[in-house]
């Protein structure tokens, strides 16, 4: 279906008011290979999103909003050990999470309650709690913007990294998700290392995929405002990722400063502990602010624009580099 001038509002949890030129939203593999053959499609940009979670839109989109309703969970094969699902990208990516959950499909639990859709999932490789979403994809397949033709990445094809794919840089604006295929464990073995998990799980008596699911559900809503009710992309910054030397360097400066290693030479800092000590959590200018309860992420109090949001954005990362001469770069893609 397509409509035109069609309002954003509710296609992005900042809840920014603008347009787009043309909304196209695609029930079948077949019906978006047919658009990407007409004239709109050539003659526009076009522009796939998901729930619209991890966008910032800066001004009227001047092209074409591109939506799946992709939404098959389908099993495409399994042995003894392992089942593979093939998922459409139109999928909600909680939904799948309980899916997952509900069939004892083990692997992607950590993720819990994390906004979007599945179709995003290998782009920005989400992750939490330890969990990336490269972890758990056997496969991605997408249809080519320039001829329609369907192709399918293998995983290492897709070069993933931190909150990072090959999607988002040398195939950037050449290929659409339209599935995605999970290689999930049909004995699941636990991931509980990420900080205070563990006890948290524990609390709630035997370790389970449910259990797990119902902790990480309940530390996210303690942390991260509803979309509804305050407009936010969820973490609006990566952890930076520095040189292990520097970092113990900085630690002796700040003795309770966290990091995590990434490798022998490497460690990953925390963007909130560094936007903590410099004041921010809690702060609010106008339309837009940082959320009291949680550093990383930055709400819009209603009627913000997007550029206001970047204002902010600029200043703590100013704010972030001449106190600790870190880089934080944000998670959001800007639009």
């Amino acid at each position: 279906m397509l409509y035109e001038n069609y309002s954003l509002l509710h296609n992005n949890t900042f809840g920014i008011d603008v347009t787009t030129r043309y909304f196209f939203e695609y029930e079948t593999k077949e019906e978006l290979q047919s658009f990407l053959q007409s004239e709109i499609a050539k003659k526009n940009k076009l522009l796939p999103i998901g729930g619209g979670s991890n966008l910032l839109f800066l001004s009227d989109f001047e092209g074409v909003i591109l939506h799946s309703q992709l939404k098959e969970i389908e099993i495409e094969n399994e042995d003894e050990d392992f089942i593979f699902v093939k998922v459409g990208s139109g999928v909600v990516w909680d939904s799948f999470v309980q899916h997952c959950v509900d069939n004892g499909w083990g692997g992607v639990e950590n993720l819990s309650l994390i906004p979007g859709e599945v179709g995003a999932s290998p782009v920005q490789n989400i992750g939490a709690y330890g969990v990336e979403a490269k972890d758990l994809i056997y496969s991605v397949e997408v249809v080519s913007i320039k001829d329609s033709s369907v192709v399918e990445f293998a995983n290492s094809d897709c070069r993933f990294g931190y909150r990072d794919s090959v999607f988002k840089h040398e195939l950037k604006d050449k290929f659409i998700v339209v599935s995605v295929t999970f290689q999930l464990r049909k004995n699941p073995i636990y991931n509980l290392d990420y900080q205070y998990l563990k006890s948290e799980v524990e609390k709630r008596g035997d370790c389970s995929l449910k259990t797990i699911r119902e902790t990480i559900i309940e530390i996210r809503n303690s942390k991260l405002p509803l979309p509804e009710v305050l407009g936010s992309a969820g973490s609006f910054f990566m952890n930076p990722v520095v040189e292990k030397d520097f970092a113990l360097e900085l630690q002796k400066k700040y003795p309770l400063m966290p990091f995590y290693p990434l490798s022998e030479t490497s460690v990953k800092l925390s963007s909130a502990w560094l936007i903590d000590q410099c004041g921010w959590k809690g702060k609010r200018i106008e339309n837009v602010g940082v959320y009291e309860k949680q550093p990383l992420v930055l709400v819009n109090f209603g009627g913000a624009s997007g550029k206001e949001v970047v204002s902010l954005a600029e200043e703590i990362q100013q704010s972030v580099f001449e106190k600790f001469k870190v880089k934080i770069k944000p998670e959001v893609i800007f639009v």
